[in-house]
């Protein structure tokens, strides 16, 4: 019962539950509230047949619903019924009035039309009002990007690159802001990189152009600069020599001749051609148009790459300067190559130096000095090699005159040329030396012209001519009567008058090397001593040695070289009046022409000796003696009487040379002829001598002292000359007297009579007699009587021959 009760009671709450869920599903059904499938689904979720129930439920919930509406509209039915009725009292005067709100409508319509029209256009007119405005204000704002754009481009056609970047610089930073919505603003933003590139190139352009017309005209601009610098020392020069006229009058005499003085005349030209190009002094900027570089800087300076162009503008200016630098091979063969060299450089730097003025930063002092300093090697490094083939003094002259000009030029544009002077001092050497070849040739011309006879003077005009040439003074001379000759030959006065030549010559280069007179002093004389001891020195000695220099011509130079030697004082007055450089002066160098003309002269002494021997022996080779004669011919040989002839008419013309000369030549010719002479007895291939012979022999040598005692040159004492044919004297005494015994018990004795005769050689020539005897005995056996003088004397020989060998033995041990 209880367990029965207790299911009624869940029946019972269950019951009433899904009363309560059904309650709550029609509530939210009747609130609208959507969605409903949760309520719904609880319904469906409990029992099968709860569908039904819940249908059931929601009937009598209709039911009720419907009820309840029922009520209501019973309540206000009456009052809906007046509604209606009013409504319908109502409704005719609804039609009335909406037949005239229609026609009012119409109306209002019709008036309105016109009105709307109106308003639409003034709509219309108010829209386009405003858009003209609108365009207008944005007009005003494109107009002046418009007009920079329009003015870029102009100047971009009429070049003016550097304005069109400013115009450029305008439109970014001021005119294209305001605008850059618009696209054709987008395309000029585009257009500028564009634009600067082009101005860039089309300025670089320029630049390239601009340095090939520089290199074109480099020689031109370096031309009028060196110009101008010689024009300005011209003028310096000019003034200077007006203000010290005796001063370059004693400069320049010339042969002990004072030329006309002509300074006034080439001041006032100089001063005429300077008033005359006054007015055409042309610089660097009025031969080459230098504005694209300056626009070229300016350009790619206001693009921020001014280092850029810089560097390239300094390595192509390099590359040019190396270029220029380089010579043509041929230079060195005329003075217009070297001009043209140094036009080049000269224009070269002027460019450098006005750039450097009128541009900052472009050029620097430090980069024009670094280019000068390899510039500066690079030139003497050419001219060095280039002066080397130079042979003519002229061109060397020129090229120096050339240099002087050249360094004058660029140190007026402030570059430093020290080296260029010390380099000149190496060419002076040089120019020294082709002068030296030059004189050279003058002084064999000279000599070959020259007659080597003194010089005939008919009256006093030749005299004077003559002296006012060559220093000459003898008071003994000027004693005697026209005509009359001087000691000299012709070319003594022609080599004096060609060694101040030379010293002109070897001045005019050292002229503008702001040297010292000093030093222009020391340069003189040494270069005159080099000419004096080498190039004159060489030209005697050469002239000495020539084959066709007889005894005649050879006495002549040496009195030519006495009077040459006499004059080297007077040169050295010369130099001293040309430098106004005491010779008492500490540094002052002397002319060494004493040694030279001594050494001339001692060399024409031996020559003279060497020729006077070679003379002799041309005689002696003509001597035919008979070796085998049984007697003598009774007087002297032919060849031998000619020799003593030649020897004292040789003789009579040394009466000019110094007496020590013309003693010393005769005593060496005697002992040359004694010495042949010997010579000729004690010849290896001469076999045998007879007695005759040496007889005869005596004949000869009797006559060559005979010459000797005659004094064919004064100045001998007593016996001097004849004692160089002692020894062949005491030979053929000692054979012609046969004298062995005294000469074998003397022998060795200071006080022998024999005392000259070696016993070697009284051996060689005995044992030529020996052998002659023998011969001589053969073809004279017939003669019985004979026989035995000759066996006497053989063996007397043969005795004599034993004790000489003997004696020579005795020697060669003793030695």
């Amino acid at each position: 019962m209880a367990r029965k009760s207790k299911l009624n009671l869940l029946e019972l709450y269950s019951e009433e539950n899904k009363d309560q869920i059904y309650e709550n599903v029609f509530a939210e059904i009747e609130s609208f509230e959507l969605p409903l499938g949760t309520s719904l689904r609880s319904v469906y979720d409990d029992q099968p047949n709860a569908h039904q129930r819940f249908m059931e439920k929601l009937d009598a919930c209709i039911r009720n619903h419907d009820r309840e509406i029922e009520k209501m509209c019973n309540f206000h039915h009456q009052g809906f019924v007046d509604a209606i009725t009013e409504l319908l009292k109502v409704r005719a005067d609804a039609g009335k009035l909406k037949v005239q709100v229609t026609d009012t409508n119409r109306r209002l319509q019709d008036a309105g039309k016109e009105v709307i029209a109106q308003t639409e256009e003034i709509i219309r007119c108010r829209i386009q009002q405003r858009n003209i405005t609108t365009v207008v204000e944005k007009l005003q704002l494109c107009l002046p990007v418009l007009e920079m754009y329009s003015k870029l481009k102009e100047q971009m056609n009429v070049k003016r690159y550097y304005s069109a970047l400013k115009t450029m610089e305008q439109l970014e930073n001021t005119y294209l802001p305001r605008v850059s919505q618009y696209r054709f603003c987008q395309i000029m933003i585009e257009n500028l990189p564009k634009l600067r590139e082009e101005i860039k190139e089309i300025s670089m352009s320029d630049l390239k152009d601009f340095l090939e017309s520089i290199r074109k005209h480099s020689d031109k601009i370096g031309e009028t600069a060196m110009k101008q610098a010689q024009q300005q020392k011209t003028f310096n020069t000019a003034l200077q020599k007006q203000n010290n006229v005796n001063y370059g009058r004693n400069m320049y005499v010339i042969n002990g001749r004072v030329p006309e003085p002509k300074y006034e005349i080439t001041f006032k030209r100089t001063l005429e051609e300077e008033d005359e190009h006054e007015e055409e002094v042309l610089t660097a900027h009025d031969l080459v148009d230098f504005s694209p570089v300056y626009r070229c800087l300016h350009i790619y300076s206001v693009l921020g790459d001014g280092e850029t162009f810089e560097n390239y503008y300094r390595k192509q200016r390099r590359k040019q300067a190396r270029l220029v630098l380089q010579p043509q091979s041929s230079m060195h063969e005329t003075v217009e190559g070297y001009r043209r060299y140094f036009s080049q450089i000269v224009g070269f730097f002027v460019v450098e130096d006005h750039i450097l003025h009128v541009t900052q930063g472009l050029v620097t002092r430090a980069y024009t000095d670094e280019l000068w300093n390899m510039a500066l090697s690079k030139i003497i490094a050419v001219l060095r090699t280039h002066t080397s083939y130079c042979t003519d003094p002229d061109l060397v002259l020129e090229l120096k005159n050339l240099i002087v000009v050249f360094a004058d030029t660029l140190q007026g544009y402030g570059f430093p040329v020290n080296r260029l002077f010390d380099l000149l001092f190496e060419i002076r050497d040089q120019y020294n030396e082709t002068l030296l070849k030059k004189w050279a040739g003058l002084f064999r011309d000279i000599f070959e012209a020259d007659n080597y006879s003194p010089i005939p003077v008919a009256n006093e005009e030749e005299y004077k001519i003559v002296i006012s040439k060559f220093p000459f003074q003898d008071p003994e001379l000027d004693k005697q009567s026209f005509p009359k000759k001087l000691p000299m030959s012709q070319s003594v006065p022609q080599i004096y008058i060609q060694v101040k030549e030379f010293i002109y010559a070897s001045l005019k280069f050292s002229e503008s090397l702001h040297r010292s007179s000093t030093e222009i002093d020391d340069m003189l004389r040494k270069s005159t001593n080099l000419l004096l001891t080498r190039t004159l020195s060489s030209c005697l000695q050469n002239l000495i040695k020539k084959p066709h220099i007889g005894l005649t011509e050879l006495v002549q130079i040496i009195i030519n070289t006495t009077h040459l030697e006499q004059a080297c004082k007077y040169l050295e007055d010369f130099i001293t009046n040309i430098t106004n450089i005491s010779q008492e002066t500490v540094h002052t160098a002397r002319l060494y022409g004493l040694s030279t003309f001594k050494d001339a002269r001692h060399a024409a002494e031996g020559e003279i000796y060497t020729k006077l021997n070679q003379k002799i022996d041309e005689f002696i080779q003509l001597a035919d003696y008979d070796w085998t004669m049984s007697e003598p011919a009774g007087r002297a040989s032919g060849y031998l009487m000619d020799l003593i002839n030649f020897l004292r008419s040789t003789f009579q013309v040394f009466t000019h040379l110094p007496g020590k000369v013309a003693q010393t030549a005769c005593m060496s010719a005697c002992q040359h002829l004694s010495t042949s002479l010997m010579q000729m007895l004690l010849d290896s291939e001469l076999k045998q001598i007879s007695m005759g012979a040496v007889q005869q022999f005596n004949l000869d040598v009797i006559q060559c002292e005979l010459f000797a005692s005659s004094e064919p040159v004064p100045g001998f004492h007593g016996d001097t000359l004849q004692l160089a044919f002692i020894d062949l004297r005491q030979l053929l005494d000692l054979f012609m007297v046969w004298d062995w015994s005294t000469y074998l018990a003397d022998y060795g004795q200071p006080t022998s009579k024999y005392l000259r005769v070696n016993p070697s050689t009284a051996l060689t020539l005995l044992e030529k007699v020996h052998r002659g005897m023998k011969d001589t005995s053969k073809k004279n056996n017939i003669f019985a009587q004979f026989r035995k003088n000759d066996r006497d004397k053989q063996k007397l020989i043969e005795t004599v021959v034993k004790q000489l060998r003997s004696l020579v033995n005795g020697m060669s041990q003793h030695t």
